[in-house]
């Protein structure tokens, strides 16, 4: 996967995976329940897109459980991520899990995303199967900094959802990207932001 680990960060993200399987019994934040499962579908995924992803500043929209931007904020300690989610229980898990690891460069954020605004813009939005592109784009353009991109995570090459965006927003690059041990498509879209 091209992703270079200290022993501080393998440490990190095997105490987040064990965190997210723990508050995942009580507070819903995957389907998934198999710890295995997790550390491919969930850990892995996340860091597929570490070689693509720069900015100093990073929002991670509709973060969930945290992913991508635990991982990423583990792998990036110089970078600022904020984790928005509307969901309470959720974002509480964060909380603790922004605590117990001391990353001292994440802000969790509860609000929806239409109703967040953030005192400095964006170098980049980032999301894992949050919405669609367009949804995206048009959710989450006002946390952009002119210059700045939106990183979509999706699976199978969306070409419908390409289809529908407005002409002003541009795929920059697209990496498909490789997660040992899972089979299926996913790829890694870099969209520029319209005027």
């Amino acid at each position: 996967m091209d992703v270079n680990l200290s022993d501080q960060q393998c440490d990190q993200l095997l105490a987040y995976l064990k965190l997210f399987d723990k508050w995942n019994r009580t507070y819903n934040l995957s389907a998934i329940r198999d710890i295995e499962q997790m550390l491919g579908r969930h850990l892995l995924d996340s860091l597929s897109v570490v070689p693509y992803i720069s900015g100093r500043r990073l929002i991670d929209v509709g973060t969930g459980g945290g992913l991508p931007g635990i991982p990423l904020a583990i792998m990036f300690p110089e970078r600022s991520f904020t984790l928005l989610d509307s969901n309470g229980k959720k974002t509480r898990f964060l909380f603790q899990v922004k605590t117990e690891l001391n990353l001292a460069n994440v802000d969790v954020v509860n609000t929806r995303v239409e109703r967040f605004q953030p005192p400095e813009l964006f170098d980049g939005v980032i999301s894992r199967a949050f919405a669609s592109l367009e949804d995206m784009v048009t959710g989450c353009h006002h946390l952009l900094d002119p210059g700045g991109v939106f990183y979509a995570m999706k699976g199978i090459y969306p070409n419908d959802e390409l289809s529908a965006l407005e002409k002003s927003y541009k795929v920059s690059d697209s990496y498909p990207l490789q997660v040992p041990n899972e089979e299926g498509e996913r790829h890694l879209l870099v969209i520029t932001a319209g005027e």
